[in-house]
């Protein structure tokens, strides 16, 4: 091998170790011989369910970079005790406050409705709760099916009323299985406002409600007209108009014909001549 080629490996190699070196003792300078600046983090001792009074066994703290602490995190444990989780907090998770609800604002259902919204449940089977599929925090579209009351004549229809409601709960479960398994549930409960919230309850006398599942990220609202029975089958939709009856006409009583004229035959010498003269019944 060339000699110039060894030596300018050796050197390479040289500039390397030295490169090395220095990165090495930057790093522990840096770093201050290995030792961190640490803060004292709440973390979840073991799963928070939603709806749930967390308490003091629920939770320690543990150290965390004071560099790197999560926004929204708490060092003292007596401020997250009697706090109600909003969403589920999972064991070795730190409990940061926009996880928790207000606190007062109670257990359960009640922390997951915002000021000036209502929770409505309505009750499902496995049709009209898309056979178990509407969990928590799903998104769903109520619809109607019944006959209007301003037209009955033109039969049975179906017609969304409202669109992208967020589901609450699903029977006694506040947040969606960790499996993702369908939940079969007698009950469904959606966050409403109090306009929505008298329409449903009107709907639920009129006819039958029915629940359509959307993709949570579509946050359109379709506007629709309805569709009828007899657009379903693809004929138009049938009026029956009612007539009235025609009106009798007036009895009117003819006049009398006149009588007929008296004729008299006349002689003169071998002449006849008839001459007529009006009936005297025909005079006024």
């Amino acid at each position: 091998m060339n000699s110039r080629i060894i030596a300018a490996l050796a050197i390479s190699a040289g500039l390397a170790l030295v490169i090395t070196g220095v990165f090495y003792q930057v790093a522990l300078r840096d770093a201050g011989g290995g030792k961190l600046p640490m803060s004292e983090v709440v973390m979840a001792a073991k799963d928070l369910e939603v709806g749930s009074l967390i308490q003091a066994d629920d939770l320690r703290v543990e150290s965390w970079p004071t560099g790197q602490l999560p926004e929204g995190s708490h060092e003292d444990i007596e401020l997250v005790i009697g706090r109600v989780p909003m969403s589920r907090i999972l064991a070795q998770e730190p409990v940061l406050d926009r996880r928790l609800a207000e606190p007062g604002a109670g257990v359960g259902l009640a922390p997951k409705v915002p000021d000036g919204m209502r929770a409505m449940s309505i009750r499902v089977d496995d049709v009209n709760g898309v056979s178990g599929f509407v969990m928590p925090e799903a998104r769903v579209d109520v619809l109607i099916t019944g006959v209007p009351q301003d037209n009955p004549q033109s039969g049975r229809m179906t017609k969304t009323i409202l669109g992208n409601v967020r589901v609450l709960s699903a029977g006694e479960h506040l947040a969606p299985a960790s499996t993702g398994r369908p939940q079969r549930v007698p009950v469904v409960t959606l966050l409403l406002t109090p306009e929505q919230s008298e329409m449903v309850t009107l709907a639920q006398t009129q006819g039958r409600i029915q629940l359509v599942l959307r993709n949570g990220k579509d946050e359109g609202v379709a506007d629709t007209t309805g569709v009828n029975e007899s657009e379903l089958f693809g004929a138009e939709p049938k009026t029956i108009n009612v007539s009235k009856p025609a009106p009798r006409a007036a009895f009117v009583a003819a006049a009398p014909a006149p009588p007929p004229p008296v004729q008299i035959e006349v002689f003169r010498g071998k002449e006849l001549s008839t001459q007529s003269f009006e009936s005297a019944q025909a005079r006024p």
